[in-house]
């Protein structure tokens, strides 16, 4: 087991706020959206993929006009506060200097440190759970992870994901508690390919919470990686860690909802033991320094339906587009919706007999999956 293996027989950390259970209001709740029969304790989740809304890094030429990142999020604000819960991974920090950016020793290296004044522009869109586990946590260094934290409490934005300074959190919305965990393959994130110290931090959270949301941020990058291939994945010589096998565990371990991220493309979906993987949800909001070329500007908005305890009950496949130094806009052709049933059916033949997607996005069970 790696460095924190040993912390999880210890008490879990909880951030965001000196009370580990505290009371957030949901960003609004469309239960009419779903069938009569299973409205009854119904929870809603919207989940996307990569946030970043420009960068101040190696300048300031690389954020939006006026430095207002307002216009982002709006063409699609309507669907994002329609859910109890807005996840999206924070594919950077939130930081206002350069001072402590750190040096890159090769080609491939990006910087990405978004003003802290654009936290509004999540709030106002409906975010209220991120994820900070992935490869650009600390390009800022420590400052820049203290900033990202100080700013999203204060916002009253929940988030998880590095080892040492919040790697879990709990809260509860209407009643129902929930535990949220993030994993990465990255230095000072909680470690994907460590999965039996992941087990062990979502078994915890079982025992305390309802609902289990686990976020993870791993596998190969690019147009060449859409495929799930339930093995160890590398890029450019780094480990990745096996997705399929992560996913799987962290069920068995007692996780209801897991959403991914990192290849900045996306990926199939999953049902097992009636439980809903996205395995990348791909470039959602990256307004500049990240390619949305081709299928790397095709992203989905997920919108999931589950009972009180995590089961999924339906799901809907809102898809979206971007193109480069503009927001994201719902993509009338559905192009993110027919790359996701095609890799489904490729990478997830199984599937067939256990969920349907539908032309419209719906996603329903076909039969329980046990």
């Amino acid at each position: 087991m790696r460095f924190f293996s040993a912390f999880c027989a210890a008490v879990l950390i909880y951030c965001c706020t000196t009370q580990s259970t505290a009371q957030i209001v949901p960003t609004a709740q469309t239960v009419a959206a779903v069938e009569p029969s299973i409205i009854s304790d119904t929870i809603t989740i919207v989940a996307v993929g990569d946030i970043m809304m420009g960068t101040i890094f190696p300048n300031r030429e690389h954020l939006p006009p006026k430095e207002d990142c307002s216009p982002q999020l709006q063409p699609t604000s309507h669907i994002l506060r329609s859910s109890d819960i807005t996840f999206g991974n924070l594919e950077g920090v939130l930081i206002d200097s350069n001072a402590t950016a750190k040096q890159c020793k090769t080609q491939n290296c990006y910087t990405f440190g978004m003003p802290t004044k654009f936290v509004h522009c999540l709030t106002d869109a409906g975010f209220n759970l991120l994820s900070l586990a992935n490869n650009h946590l600390n390009d800022f260094g420590e400052r820049g992870r203290n900033k990202t934290m100080e700013t999203l409490k204060n916002a009253g934005i929940r988030f998880a994901g590095l080892a040492l300074e919040c790697p879990v959190d709990t809260f509860t919305i209407n009643g129902i508690k929930y535990g949220f965990t993030a994993f990465a393959p990255n230095t000072g994130t909680m470690d994907l390919r460590d999965i039996a110290a992941a087990e062990e931090v979502v078994r915890q959270l079982a025992v305390q919470c309802q609902i289990v949301i686990v976020s993870f941020h791993g596998g190969a990058e690019g147009s060449k990686a859409q495929h799930v291939t339930r093995t160890t994945e590398t890029y450019l010589g780094e480990n990745r860690g096996n997705v399929y096998e992560f996913a799987h565990r962290m069920i068995d371990a007692g996780a209801d909802i897991l959403l991914g991220h990192g290849p900045h493309v996306t990926r199939a979906i999953e049902l097992y033991k009636d439980r809903f993987i996205a395995y990348s949800m791909g470039n959602f909001c990256t307004y500049s320094r990240i390619n949305v070329n081709g299928v790397n500007g095709l992203a989905p908005i997920f919108r999931i339906y589950t009972d009180s305890n995590g089961k999924f009950l339906k799901g809907e496949i809102i898809s979206t587009y971007q193109e480069k130094h503009q927001p994201p806009r719902i993509d009338e052709e559905q192009r993110v919706l027919q790359i996701i049933r095609n890799l489904t059916q490729t990478d997830f033949p199984e599937m067939s007999s256990v969920i349907s997607i539908d032309d419209n996005g719906v996603i329903r069970r076909v039969t329980s999956n046990k």
